[in-house]
């Protein structure tokens, strides 16, 4: 199978060296897929006693989670607002309450078993006009209606202190943010899993799934016995259970990141350190790292496709914030691929009743995932209220199956790049 994919990430961390699962193993909880999702579910889990079992086709954090922007980005992909507007105000509660859970437990997380991942709190949306910073301002009450008092609104000279570049007209801080990276987390994880006596197999891909009382999840050379299925493969699963797969559309975003610029050039762009995202329908996000490199991604590729030239495509977004990086050496460019859904929410749910999935993040992944797993566990343990609200969400059919929906996405999506053209 595949090794992670060659990235920044990959470079400043390498990857891990689980064994290929081998005979049977009996377990009370068997989880398919080593990122976030597969991580979260496992960690809590086996914190809550149970004995689980994690199979990922290629390595810890292959997919999405170790390919983000690393950024921990608050509510999800669709605002609670819109959630009680659609769906009710029973289930727009609902989802406020957990808004921002996913990053109070990567806090936890990273504080309780240790996890170097180089974690900066802090992080801040930033506005291109006046539309997009009335859209702020509301985002602000709204966040703080719901718990989170740690927002502030910046004009265009405070926003200097953050992010010095004259593309905005202003922004807003979130005290709750900040950036991780991400693969360095996800092998953390992985590594608190095993502490707790969890059991991790690499380079174990699904190939079929027996359903019954007991399950069986056999791979290319191994079988598990199980009594539960948490599925959390996610952009990346496509045959095992197929069904999962026909309502959402795997969308890939692109990164680079640039030679080592200095810890003082890197605080002449980003003052504060903190992560930045804009609030384009097609946004750009990016933060400096550890070792003083600027990180910066954007664009969306429907149906997974990867471009040409990754750095042909990102660089000029990079030079139009950043005026005085021109002609900057990229040491890395990659993609990744998350899961998009036609609501923008994540999709949970059951199958037969003992099978557990959780995917769709839509771009919000890197909370999102963590809730998943906890939400996930209590529901294996007896407290199925939480991740029921996210099961009760309508799951949308994408209309013709992906074939027709990957251009009509593009379609529509040079529709919204022309909408953040004109400041529409």
């Amino acid at each position: 199978m595949g090794e992670l994919v060659s990235s920044y990430y990959q470079f400043n961390a390498g990857s891990t060296n689980y064994p290929k699962l081998q005979g049977t193993q009996d377990t009370d909880v068997c989880i398919l897929g080593g990122g976030f999702t597969g991580l979260s579910s496992a960690l809590h889990l086996a914190q809550a006693g149970m004995k689980v079992v994690l199979l990922e086709a290629n390595r810890i954090g292959f997919g999405a989670s170790g390919r983000n922007g690393g950024q921990i980005v608050n509510s999800y992909s669709r605002d609670v607002d819109h959630i009680t507007a659609r769906y009710g105000q029973a289930a727009g509660d609902a989802m406020a309450a957990m808004m921002f859970e996913g990053g109070e437990i990567i806090r936890q997380l990273i504080e309780q078993y240790q996890i170097d991942c180089d974690y900066v709190p802090g992080g801040a949306f930033v506005a291109m006009n006046a539309k997009q910073m009335q859209h702020l301002e509301a985002q602000q009450r709204l966040w703080q209606q719901h718990g989170n008092q740690q927002l502030t609104l910046l004009d265009r000279n405070a926003l200097a202190d953050i992010v010095s570049s004259d593309r905005y007209v202003g922004g807003l801080s979130d005290g709750l943010s900040g950036h991780i990276q991400p693969l360095k987390l996800a092998q953390g994880e992985a590594r608190a899993i095993q502490s707790l006596g969890g059991q991790i197999f690499e380079q174990s891909p699904v190939t079929r799934v027996v359903r019954g009382k007991t399950l069986q999840i056999h791979t290319t050379q191994g079988s598990v016995n199980s009594r539960y299925l948490v599925v959390g493969a996610n952009a990346y699963l496509s045959h095992v259970l197929p069904e999962l797969s026909k309502r959402n559309m795997p969308c890939g975003t692109q990164i680079i990141t640039t030679e080592v610029l200095g810890e003082a050039r890197c605080r002449e762009l980003l003052p504060a350190n903190y992560c930045v995202e804009d609030c384009n329908y097609l946004l750009d996000y990016y933060r400096t790292t550890a070792d003083h490199r600027l990180l910066y991604g954007g664009g969306v590729v429907y149906g997974a496709r990867d471009p040409a030239d990754i750095e042909r495509l990102i660089r000029p977004k990079l030079e139009a914030t950043f005026p005085s990086l021109k002609g900057v050496k990229i040491d890395f460019s990659w993609t990744g691929n998350f899961l998009l859904t036609l609501s923008r929410l994540p999709e949970f749910g059951r199958l037969d009743n003992n099978i557990y999935y959780m995917q769709g993040y839509s771009g919000h992944g890197v909370t999102c995932t963590h809730l998943a797993g906890k939400v996930a566990a209590e529901a294996l343990t007896g407290q199925a209220g939480r991740f029921d609200v996210f099961a009760k969400l309508p799951h949308l059919p994408l209309l013709g199956g992906r074939a027709l929906q990957i251009p009509f996405t593009a379609l529509g999506a040079a529709y919204y790049n022309l909408r953040d053209k004109l400041g529409i």
